[in-house]
């Protein structure tokens, strides 16, 4: 297996497939980046030399896109940083509740998790 940046993309796909195995790139973003390292995007990964792969882990660079953990740790601060001015949005990450508006009173199992039966009194 191929690896850029300490991440293992698999060699039997196709590179702008593999390339969406690295946190922060996606399908667009990858093929962006096949184009300016001048890299056919059909291709497979095991096909590539050591000087390709150099050539786009140095593009990755170069644009400033934030992968892996810098990208999850850029994710976090922000989330903590809503919380701790007290906005709603914050308030809402904190208690588990949807976020963009949506309603409570039904659905939202997804952000709530499973339903806490309450027991009725007799």
């Amino acid at each position: 297996m191929a690896r850029i940046f300490g991440i293992e993309i698999p060699n039997e796909k196709r590179i702008e497939a593999s390339l969406c195995y690295i946190y922060g790139i996606g399908a667009t973003s990858s093929l962006k980046i096949l184009e300016q390292a001048g890299v056919d995007n059909n291709l497979r990964t095991g096909q590539l030399s050591e000087d390709q792969l150099v050539k786009i882990a140095q593009v990755i660079q170069s644009q400033g896109i934030a992968i892996e953990g810098d990208l999850r740790r850029e994710k976090q601060s922000a989330l903590k940083r809503l919380a701790s001015i007290n906005c709603y949005r914050g308030q809402r990450h904190k208690r588990g509740l949807p976020v963009r508006g949506q309603r409570t009173r039904t659905n939202s199992r997804t952000r709530k998790g499973r339903k806490k039966t309450v027991s009725s009194k007799k």
